[in-house]
């Protein structure tokens, strides 16, 4: 098996009690690869409706805390626990009594129901809600950056996959100086950055 170029720069340290397997390396992607994020929609939500031909239809909605969003000609439309292709299929098809062969895209911007959380040796440490796409070094960002305590050569990331649990240690450093590839998080992840030892 081929090893992502971002699987060198990762030291396993840890694997949950079920069993280990190499599918966490095959999650972890370099930043030029989008992972695929199969993550369900929930309340506070923001995503990106496209409308080919269609700017009036077409524009940004925050899911409700009942799960739905209010959408011009189809009204109240129940998204919670659908993933974003299967909001457009359900949009492609309402719309297609108003509009002639309706060609949908749905992109999430926000997914504030699920999230990200950072903490140790950052300016801000806390929970913060993930978005599609971001990458290790935004999330630290998001933070407020390191202190001046930080180790950033041995930053941890736990990921939670089904019951399997695994941390990775991970050289920002190197990623910062271009010496290796962004990653890409997923939802859940925890963040941890610990402070040089002396």
């Amino acid at each position: 098996m081929r090893v992502p170029p971002i699987a060198r720069n990762l030291i396993f340290v840890l694997a949950g009690s079920i069993g280990c397997s190499s599918s966490a390396f095959d999650r972890v992607k370099p930043a030029g690869a989008r992972p695929v994020v199969d993550a369900s929609l929930g309340p506070g939500d923001v995503f990106d409706v496209r409308v080919f031909a269609e700017p009036d239809l077409s524009g940004a909605y925050r899911v409700d805390s009942q799960g739905s969003i209010d959408f011009p000609l189809v009204g109240r439309l129940v998204v919670r626990g659908l993933l974003a292709g299967e909001v457009a299929g359900v949009l492609r098809e309402r719309l297609s009594t108003y509009v002639r062969e309706p060609q949908v895209t749905v992109y999430v911007k926000e997914m504030n129901s699920k999230r990200i959380t950072i903490y140790g040796q950052v300016q801000h440490p806390g929970v913060f809600p993930f978005s599609e796409s971001i990458t290790l070094s935004q999330a630290v960002s998001l933070a407020g950056g390191f202190t001046s305590m930080a180790a950033p050569t041995k930053v941890h990331i736990t990921r939670t996959e089904g019951n399997v649990q695994r941390v990775f240690q991970v050289n920002l450093q190197a990623i910062s100086e271009g010496r290796a590839s962004n990653m890409f998080l997923l939802p859940g992840d925890e963040l941890y950055v610990p402070a040089w030892m002396f």
